[in-house]
């Protein structure tokens, strides 16, 4: 690459609050740590209605009308005349583009003349007549990428199916989510400095939404209560911008129905904020047990299992398709979808055994060394220098 080449970021970006900015964030900030004085780069922010929703970092120097597609084919050109740009990293959600299954995504694809690396945050089987377009979507993405990155093997498995996609083998590359690098089980000290020392604490975080199961969750307290008194159960995470445009905090008041009916609120504590990073990786040290009790069984990624991992916490989920890959091999324990009682006898398990507890966590902890944020990085720098190099 040249000295003034430029790599495009395209995904949502901080200050908006999502898993796929925090996600960029992390990747282009790990990239810059690099610093290679040849690469440089760039973000294209993609908005849900306006220009002027976001007060963003310099970086980003273009943006996108989620809803407008002429910003799509704008965007493009500018790319386009821009002879430093040597490659565009587009970090791919369903609800993130506009259309149906964010097919405005698709134009913009076909109008770029820049080699294209697509990390796919969702991939689904795609396998009832109603899936027939976002199949022809992601497809459509494939064919306009010279390279597809997945979060884990299961997603490289449905792109390659030739009943699902058939997407070529040596065109998708498995990539780990990055991690921050997390000291060792410093549960103690890390409770103190929140003060919660002689707590017992499970946490689970994330934007919230029906989908992750956290009522169930909720319900199995009682059951862990009776064994573990000193209990304190942190579910930490604002409600997502998209549920609380559309139905407001129902989900949320709901759940604080279900704390105040069981008579929880000296054992359930909401902190509803977007975490920063290194507060957020406090909670986890000070976390005995990160319970994830999503019921999409097809979800393929979750940042959030994925910094649990990353810190060496017992985890104990339910068997959706990242989980099943990165708890497998005793790195963590998988229940029932929609089990109050069984999420409440394995965690009330791991708690009372500290020793399967300790491998838990070293299991899970040398795992997860080559996920760190450098390293990822490190892999997306080559990953770009393969398809510009082609081009």
């Amino acid at each position: 690459m040249g000295k003034t080449d430029k790599i495009y970021f395209l995904g949502s970006y901080p200050p908006r609050e999502c898993g796929i900015a925090t996600f960029t964030k992390d990747l282009v900030t790990s990239i810059k740590r690099k610093k290679n004085p040849s690469i440089e780069c760039r973000i294209a922010a993609m908005n849900e209605n306006n220009y002027s929703t976001y007060n963003y970092p310099k970086d980003v120097n273009l943006q996108i009308d989620q809803h407008d597609q002429e910003s799509y084919l704008i965007a493009a050109e500018k790319l386009n005349k821009n002879r430093h740009v040597k490659a565009l990293c587009l970090q791919h959600e369903f609800g993130l583009f506009g259309g149906e299954f964010g097919e405005y995504i698709i134009p913009f694809l076909e109008e770029l003349q820049k080699p294209v690396v697509t990390t796919f945050h969702s991939v689904l089987p795609g396998q009832p007549d109603i899936e027939r377009h976002r199949k022809y979507v992601v497809k459509k993405i494939c064919q306009n990428s010279n390279k597809v990155v997945v979060i884990s093997g299961y997603g490289k498995e449905i792109l390659e199916n030739k009943k699902k996609y058939g997407i070529p083998s040596e065109k998708i590359a498995v990539v780990p989510h990055g991690v921050p690098y997390i000291p060792f089980r410093e549960e103690e000290k890390a409770k103190r400095e929140l003060g919660f020392q002689g707590k017992k604490i499970l946490s689970t975080f994330g934007l919230m939404d029906r989908r992750k199961g956290i009522h169930y969750a909720l319900r199995a307290m009682p059951h862990i209560i009776e064994k573990n008194p000193n209990i304190l159960y942190f579910v930490i995470g604002e409600t997502h911008p998209v549920v609380r445009k559309h139905e407001g905090e129902r989900y949320r008041n709901y759940l604080a129905k279900i704390v105040k009916d069981l008579g929880l609120e000296n054992h359930v504590k909401f902190e509803n904020r977007f975490l920063a990073v290194e507060e957020l990786c406090k909670y986890l040290q000070a976390t005995d047990v990160y319970i994830t009790p999503y019921y999409d069984p097809s979800q393929i990624s979750s940042g959030t299992l994925a910094y649990a991992v990353g810190s060496g916490t017992a985890c104990v989920a339910t068997p959706f398709l990242y989980a099943k890959d990165v708890l497998r091999h005793g790195r963590g324990v998988l229940v029932k979808f929609k089990s109050s009682r069984c999420l409440a006898d394995a965690t009330n398990k791991v708690l009372a055994n500290r020793k399967l507890k300790l491998k838990l966590e070293r299991n899970a902890y040398n795992y997860t060394r080559s996920w760190h944020w450098p390293k990822i990085a490190d892999t997306y720098l080559d990953l770009f220098e393969q398809v510009s190099a082609k081009a």
